[in-house]
Formats: C-alpha cells, sequence, structure tokens
C-alpha cells in the first residue's frame, strides 16, 4: 500500500518513478519470452506483468516485489496447456489463484518457509534445465520433444541440425548472440548498464537480424482484445477431472513456494518493512484469480524483477505499480514491436533465465559441509527433468521428510569399562525404531560375562519399540546366567 505522506513526497515520487521505468524495461522481454515458451500467445504474458503490477502492486504483503510471469511455471504451464488446452488454463489459474487466497487467509504462508530450502532449490534447478533443454530446440526454430529424457536424446540430432541446417543455424546464432550480450552486459561500464540487460540483448539482436536482412521466425502479436479469451461454462467443468485438479494443486503450491522465498530474498535486501507472508499470498492468490479470469498466464513474485526494483533505489510500491502501467501502455500503443522480436532471441533470454536457476557455484560447498542436501536438491532437480515438475516435487518433499525423521533418530552408544568389571553403556539422542538394529548389534557385542549397567537417562526419546526391545535384550542377557542388566531411566 501507498501512504499519503509517500506521494506528497516529491523526491520519494521521482525516485520510485525512476524505478518503475527500469522494472519495465527488464519486465517487457521476460513477460514476452515466459509467454512464448509457455506455447501462449505473447499478450497473454504481458497481460500478467499487467495485472501484477496494477492490482497486485497496490495490495499488501510486500512493498518491493514485482509479480509478473515467472519463468519457474514456464515448464508447467507447456505441459498444461499440451494437455489439456488453452481454453482450460483460465479456469485452472484462477481455481490455483482462490486456493492461494484461502491459504492465505487460513495463515498459511508462513508455513510455506518450513519446506527444506534444498528441495525448493532442487525445484528451482529443475525447473532451470527444463527451460534449458527446451529452449535451445526454440533457439534453432526447431519444435522440441515431450519430456525431458527425449529432450536429452534429441541434443546430437539438433546439433546435427544446426550444422547442416543454414536456416536453423542462422536463429539458433541470434539466440547464441544473446545469451553471450547477456552474459557480457553486466562487465560492461556502468554508464552502459543502465539499459537493463534483457532489452539491450533483445534490441541489439533484434537490430541485426534486420540490418542483414535475415528474416528469422517472429511472434504473432495481434493486441490485447484479440488475445483476452473469458473462460465459459464448458471450461470451468474441466475443472472436476482429477488430471485437471492436480495441475492446479501443482500451480498454487509452486507458485506460492517461489513467491514467498522470493519474498525472503528481498527482505535481505533492504532496511525497510518486512513482509507479511499470509497477506503476500492471498496478494498473490488474487492476482491469479483475475489472470485466470482473463485466461492469462499464472503469476509469482519475480525475483529477477524484484531485485532490479530494489537495485533500482525505489522505496514504496509505487514503483511496481507504475510498472505495471508502462506495460499496460506499450501493449495498447505499441504491440507490432513485440512483432519484430526473434523467437531465436527470446529463447536466448529463456536459456539465460534457466541457467541462473541452476545452483551450480553453490553445490560445491553444500556436498562439502551438507552432503545429505546436496543429494536432496540433485534428487529433486533429476526427478523434475525424468518425470514431471509435480511428481518431482513431491519426491523431493518425501525424501526431505525421510531425511528429517532419519536425523531426528540419531542415538549414540557409548561404552564406559569401571573398577570391578562393571560396564556403563550410554545411550543419548533419539532412540527410534529405525535406528533399533543398530542398537541391538552394539549391545549384542557386550561380553556376557561382566555386570552391565544400561543408562538411559541422556535419551530425549525413546520409543515404544525402542523400549520393548530393550527390556527384551537385558531379560535374555540375564536368563543367560549372566550378571544381571541394571536399566537406569
Amino acid at each position: 500500500m501507498i501512504s499519503a505522506k509517500e506521494l506528497k513526497n516529491p523526491h520519494v515520487v521521482r525516485r520510485d518513478l525512476l524505478a518503475s521505468l527500469v522494472v519495465f524495461l527488464v519486465a517487457l522481454p521476460l513477460c514476452v519470452g515466459v509467454a512464448v515458451a509457455s506455447g501462449v500467445p505473447a499478450e497473454l504474458g504481458l497481460v500478467t506483468g499487467i495485472v501484477g503490477g496494477l492490482v497486485v502492486g497496490f495490495l499488501p504483503g510486500s512493498k518491493l516485489q514485482v509479480s509478473g510471469p515467472a519463468a519457474g511455471l514456464t515448464v508447467l504451464v507447456y505441459e498444461a496447456v499440451k494437455e489439456f488446452g488453452l481454453g482450460t488454463l483460465g479456469p485452472i489459474v484462477l481455481a490455483a489463484g482462490l486456493l492461494q487466497v484461502v491459504l492465505g487467509l487460513a495463515r498459511f504462508g508462513r508455513w510455506f518457509r518450513a519446506i527444506s530450502v534444498s528441495v525448493v532449490q532442487g525445484m528451482l534447478a529443475g525447473i532451470g534445465l527444463v527451460i534449458v533443454l527446451g529452449q535451445v530446440y526454440a533457439m534453432a526454430d526447431t519444435e522440441q520433444p515431450g519430456s525431458g529424457l527425449a529432450k536429452l536424446a534429441g541434443l546430437p540430432g539438433l546439433a546435427v541440425e544446426i550444422i547442416t541446417d543454414q536456416e536453423a543455424m542462422t536463429a539458433f546464432a541470434l539466440g547464441a548472440g544473446t545469451v553471450a550480450l547477456l552474459l557480457l552486459w553486466p562487465k560492461l561500464p556502468a554508464a552502459v548498464r543502465l539499459v537493463p540487460a534483457p532489452l539491450a540483448a533483445v534490441a541489439l539482436v533484434t537490430a541485426v537480424a534486420a540490418l542483414a536482412g535475415l528474416r528469422p521466425t517472429v511472434a504473432d502479436v495481434n493486441g490485447l482484445l484479440h488475445v483476452i479469451d473469458l473462460p465459459g461454462g464448458a471450461e470451468f467443468a474441466r475443472l472436476a477431472d482429477v488430471a485437471v485438479i492436480g495441475t492446479v494443486l501443482a500451480f498454487a503450491l509452486i507458485a506460492s513456494a517461489e513467491s514467498l522465498f522470493s519474498a525472503a530474498a528481498v527482505d535481505r535486501m533492504h532496511d525497510g518493512p518486512r513482509t507479511d507472508y499470509d497477506k503476500e499470498l492471498v496478494a498473490q492468490g488474487v492476482g491469479n484469480t483475475l489472470c485466470g479470469a482473463l485466461g492469462a498466464l499464472p503469476m509469482t513474485a519475480v525475483i529477477v524483477r524484484s531485485a532490479t526494483n530494489v537495485q533500482a533505489g525505489a522505496t514504496t510500491a509505487l514503483s511496481r505499480i507504475a510498472h505495471g502501467l508502462w506495460l499496460l501502455i506499450f501493449a495498447a500503443l505499441l504491440p507490432a514491436a513485440v512483432g519484430i522480436i526473434p523467437l531465436a532471441a527470446l529463447a536466448g533470454i529463456l536459456v539465460h533465465a534457466g541457467c541462473k536457476l541452476v545452483p551450480a557455484k553453490e553445490f560445491g560447498p553444500l556436498w562439502r559441509e551438507h552432503r545429505g542436501e546436496a543429494v536432496l536438491l540433485a534428487v529433486t532437480a533429476v526427478a523434475i527433468v525424468v518425470t514431471n515438475l509435480f511428481e518431482g516435487v513431491v519426491l523431493g518433499l518425501l525424501l526431505a521428510v525421510i531425511k528429517s525423521a532419519w536425523e531426528t533418530s540419531h542415538v549414540q552408544l557409548t561404552t564406559h569399562p569401571l573398577t570391578g568389571g562393571r560396564v556403563v553403556v550410554s545411550l543419548t539422542g533419539n532412540a527410534t525404531f529405525l535406528r533399533l538394529p543398530r542398537i541391538l548389534e552394539q549391545l549384542e557385542k557386550l561380553p556376557q560375562d561382566e555386570p552391565i549397567e544400561l543408562d538411559l537417562t541422556g535419551l530425549r526419546h525413546l520409543d515404544h519399540a525402542c523400549r520393548v526391545a530393550l527390556e527384551n535384550w537385558a531379560r535374555r542377557h540375564n536368563d543367560a546366567e549372566t550378571e544381571p542388566v541394571t536399566i537406569r531411566r
């Protein structure tokens, strides 16, 4: 929300309006690129960006987060449109938005922070890998295979096609040039970097293609009014389908997790008010409900735009609201400008965005310090590539629960020989059935001809299975005509 006091301060207004222009220039190519990669008209990405600014921008939650179509949902949207059709996308997004509103009102927002960070990183890494694998084909203006494994298997054939086909080689060169510019841009002088990298890369590659007389494939743009298609009763009836319900849940959970983890990252970047996670979840839900009603793409809070907003000096919600206004003005007055951008250039932007989702630099230190978390991250990412986004995330969450249960059940057994031949055996930690085989194995190795005192006072938890097993072991030990076992609780 924007206070009247903030709007009366000309310094704040001027600074936030300038920041909004920077965010707009970053958001424009990303909105279009995400839409094209999702298999929907480019204008639908702009619609989602406009709603993210002009609607979500006014709602409480986070002042500086910027919402719009996200690369993280590209794979899921593409699969949903391919399986259920573009007409069903609106009801799916609307239902996911309503679910987000309910979760926010029920104060579930804070609980999303309890999701294992490794699972979230693995989810983003898997999404990034699928985006890269798919958009490499788009960079060559070639149809991509359906599954992740098929994309991997098709890479050698794609390489041959790029080398032998002139049109594929030209398109791929434009896409590769876009990626190269995105990588080079941060190393250029600060004065040059005032122009956002995505906008500069798209503009330069488009200009090169035009000056060289190339005719690459471009987006088909007809304006906002031509593309908005309000869902009807037949489309909403599809929500009774079990597969559609699963997609709704996936949309809601993944969009919520990405938005709230983005909020946590943005909060670390500024000293202003912290995010109210429940209110932010409601705001995202309202935005997605409206996007669904318009038949547009789902939205999340996007870390790239949000970080740009903070770095540009924004301090109020005015910047994110105004960025939505600039998107609306552009879409209304200059829609044809989008229609001259080569699809290969947009694919290059998505390849770069996908690579940034893969935490390659962080994996090495994570492997050295927390190997279990690194395995969890890798398994989640690979599972998403091999199966699909929903199943991969569910597997990651399941493994996180199993890992947590295993670590929680950690127990340590130590022996202390005392004078007189007496042995004290101490158990510390959490004794659960998961560690029972190891406990019994160590106890059965103890000497049979010495008095034993079993000290259980150091246990934080002793479940029923372990207690019965320890009592049975003590009874067997006593029945073997050895010194009786003393149990100290």
